[in-house]
């Protein structure tokens, strides 16, 4: 039986994808008005920066640090510092953060998993003090037992560190962890090879390897419950060939 759920963050309790998008016009906008760079310069300089801090950086959570990334961006091109990375980084955070909203029945399944005593987790890539700011504008930290993410872990998914971590906050054994998150190799191969229960959350439907099973709802969690516990014989599968990264 399961005694706790662990959720990934983004694109599974929110559409990180959606924020983002907000986020980068706001951006953009910034650059245009205050930088005097257009569009298509912009994002060539962000997409350089990148590229370069991912491999000087390697796979850390600080790869994910956008005051890192707008430092790293205005060196390169000559431009100050002062005011430019503080008011980029909240530009990109703010905006991201206000154009974030719950996945349908986020907070209906958080709310309810808690009434049925089964401890609630975070397992996260990215720095903890911006995910803290998600779940608290979500609406979600107050039902949030335990927090871990890849800055405290050491390590980002599909690492076995991070989710050992999970497992050693959860206070139960690893197969009595079910993990919850929208990418099939970091969320669901990396939970299940280190020992968890997981189900790859996936509102627009995936194909997905036999043996990882599929969610089109959040909901759905609840419905694999009985008597207040998760039953692995009732979680839904889906089973088709091929699968996504």
């Amino acid at each position: 039986m399961i005694k706790t759920v662990v959720f990934d963050i983004d694109n599974t309790l929110y559409s990180f994808d959606r924020a983002h998008a907000a986020a980068l016009e706001a951006l953009i906008s910034y650059a245009g008005q205050k930088l005097r760079m257009d569009r298509e310069t912009f994002m060539s300089a962000l997409k350089e920066t990148q590229q370069r801090l991912e491999e000087y950086i390697g796979d850390k959570a600080a790869v994910h640090n956008r005051t890192i990334r707008f430092q790293h961006l205005l060196e390169s091109r000559g431009l100050p510092l002062h005011p430019h990375v503080l008011e980029m980084d909240s530009v990109y955070w703010d905006t991201l953060i206000a154009s974030s909203v719950p996945s349908p029945g986020a907070l209906e399944t958080v709310r309810e998993l808690k009434k049925r005593g089964i401890r609630i987790g975070i397992g996260t890539d990215m720095t903890a003090r911006v995910q803290f700011r998600k779940l608290e504008f979500l609406g979600l930290l107050p039902y949030i037992d335990f927090f871990v993410s890849s800055e405290e872990a050491g390590a980002e998914k599909p690492d076995p560190a991070l989710f050992a971590r999970c497992v050693e906050k959860a206070g139960c054994e690893a197969q009595e962890c079910l993990f919850v998150g929208d990418n099939r190799k970091k969320d669901v191969l990396g939970a299940q090879n280190a020992g968890l229960k997981a189900v790859w959350y996936c509102p627009k439907g995936c194909h997905a390897e036999e043996n990882v099973p599929v969610i089109t709802d959040l909901t759905q969690i609840l419905q694999m419950t009985d008597t207040g516990v998760i039953k692995e014989t009732k979680i839904p599968l889906s089973f088709a060939d091929g699968g996504m990264d």
